[in-house]
């Protein structure tokens, strides 16, 4: 009797075993699943987010102060969507939280570069693209303007192939960000500088600095007289961190030339746009006809830009950027129709001249890339040595993420200063990787290929490492990239969408009839 039982006792465990698991399971999936929504609050984030300047931004945006009266939570932007992949959504999650709370305990706020938290380049590694069309379905709302339809249209278009992200264009959506504004600018900029008007182009009557006055304008621009000479284009074999498009070295002679002190800034820029833009979108096949032509006496000029270039950071005395190399070309066609000189870019050459001022060394001061880069090993225990690089160089190591005057650090030996870093700035010359191996030994004034896809930049910017600022240091345009989000057919000739560490300073010829000694 008890024998037959024994069975029905081990299935009653059993069951209940099961239905205790099942319970126990159900209570559990129910603590995390409660654990979850709790710790997925704005209030329970700002407890351990140690950005409180993020929390007060965030109150202040669209996505808190939306007209529906609608609040978007932190983590409707900051971790993907749950319903999408829950197992995405928890390791997003797991992975955030661990961040904010060792952060929380083990990080001074004061220490941290807020500003580079700002930038879409991070912006992009934290908030959630499927997010944002998960909540913005439509994506053409009553109201939006053409500019907008022509910019969502692009957006369905290509957001897989180009892999473009709604941040790209609504970076302050989530957070406010004073300066920047979504929308394009109108009319012309009637901040330019002091206010004085020039009534003639300055008098050069030797080879000695001078100060360009633009007529008609409130645009000075310092022009340094550089001195002739040879030096050693590219970089030796042994440099650290040298490519391979750096040499071979080759001796050169450059011809004396005036060069801009600075970059070109917002003030001279404006003073230019202002002067020649156009406020409808003209065909580029008409502007290059006309400013082609050999009798041009007022150039076609740029349109305007949507969104401020700025990126929000300021203009006056910054340089100006994010306009193309046509856009820069065009400018120096202009400032040489209002002074009567030759003013244009630079060659590689007479550039790597001038922000070598001189000397032959990695940099135009004293220092081994090695010291001030942050690549490497060694660099996850001991920090990069600043003391030196930060007196000349606006880098990554102390730019905080966005472009500076130019009197935030000293000049190079002939006076010019940020040729290395702030913006990368463009070369006259078409970009070869063997361009180097087609100049002869003993060149004079060499210039680069006759033809090519894109044109040289130089110099590095603001957000490079300290390798990339180099005397040698090469790169070029990237027109395509450049231009990924710009939803216009064509793209636009005058502003790139994409890039903002470029810019560019100007090249004086000697005039007839100055003499100068070698």
């Amino acid at each position: 009797m008890s024998e037959r039982k024994k069975p029905k006792s081990i299935t009653k465990a059993i069951v209940l075993s099961l239905a205790g698991g099942l319970v126990l399971g159900i209570v559990v999936m129910l603590f995390i699943g409660h654990t979850m929504a709790k710790t997925s609050s704005s209030d329970y984030c700002m407890s351990c987010h140690v950005h409180e300047q993020a929390d007060a931004d965030w109150k202040k945006s669209k996505h808190y102060n939306s007209s529906s009266g609608a609040v978007v939570d932190c983590a409707e932007c900051h971790l993907p969507p749950k319903e999408e992949s829950p197992m995405r959504y928890w390791m997003a999650k797991a992975r955030s939280g661990a961040k904010d709370i060792w952060s929380k305990w083990t990080k001074d706020p004061e220490s941290f570069d807020w500003e580079s938290r700002r930038n879409l380049e991070y912006a992009t590694g934290i908030v959630y693209n499927e997010s944002c069309e998960k909540c913005h379905v439509n994506l053409f709302p009553e109201g939006i303007t053409d500019d907008g339809i022509t910019a969502h249209l692009h957006y369905e278009e290509n957001a897989e192939a180009q892999d473009l992200q709604c941040i790209s264009c609504h970076l302050d959506a989530g957070h406010l960000m004073p300066g920047y504004e979504h929308k394009s600018l109108k009319g012309k900029v009637m901040t330019t500088g002091t206010g004085v008007r020039y009534e003639k182009a300055a008098e050069v009557t030797s080879f000695t600095s001078f100060d360009e006055t633009v007529p008609g304008t409130s645009a000075c621009i310092r022009m340094i007289a550089v001195p002739g000479g040879e030096f050693l284009m590219g970089s030796p074999e042994d440099e650290p961190f040298r490519n391979g498009d750096e040499g071979p070295q080759k001796k050169v002679r450059i011809s004396p030339f005036f060069m801009a002190e600075v970059e070109i800034t917002w003030d001279q820029f404006w003073e230019f746009y202002n002067e020649t833009m156009s406020e409808g979108r003209t065909p580029p096949a008409k502007i290059y006809a006309n400013n082609s032509r050999e009798d041009c006496d007022a150039v076609s000029g740029p349109t305007p830009p949507f969104g401020f270039p700025d990126q929000g950071w300021g203009m006056g005395e910054r340089p100006a950027i994010t306009m193309t190399y046509y856009s820069a070309q065009t400018f120096c066609q202009w400032l040489s129709l209002k002074t009567g000189r030759k003013y244009r870019l630079p060659t590689e050459a007479e550039w790597e001249y001038a922000a070598r001022g001189g000397t032959s060394t990695p940099y135009f001061f004293e220092g081994n890339p090695k010291a001030y880069s942050n690549e490497g090993f060694i660099r996850k225990f001991k920090a990069a040595d600043t003391t030196m690089i930060r007196r000349y160089v606006v880098y990554e190591g102390d730019s905080g993420s966005r472009t500076s005057e130019a009197s935030a650090v000293k000049a190079n030996p002939f006076g010019l200063k940020n040729m290395l870093g702030n913006v990368m700035e463009y070369c006259s010359d078409w970009y070869a990787e063997d361009a180097y191996s087609q100049i002869p030994d003993g060149a004079v004034d060499p210039k680069g290929p006759e033809s090519g896809e894109e044109h040289v930049v130089r110099g590095g910017c603001y957000a490079d490492d300290a390798s990339k600022v180099r005397c040698a240091s090469r790169s070029h345009t990237r027109n395509d990239a450049w231009l990924r989000t710009d939803p216009q057919n064509p793209k636009s000739i005058w502003w790139y969408s994409d890039i903002k560490g470029i810019g560019f300073r100007v090249v004086c010829e000697v005039p007839e009839g100055i003499g100068f000694s070698q």
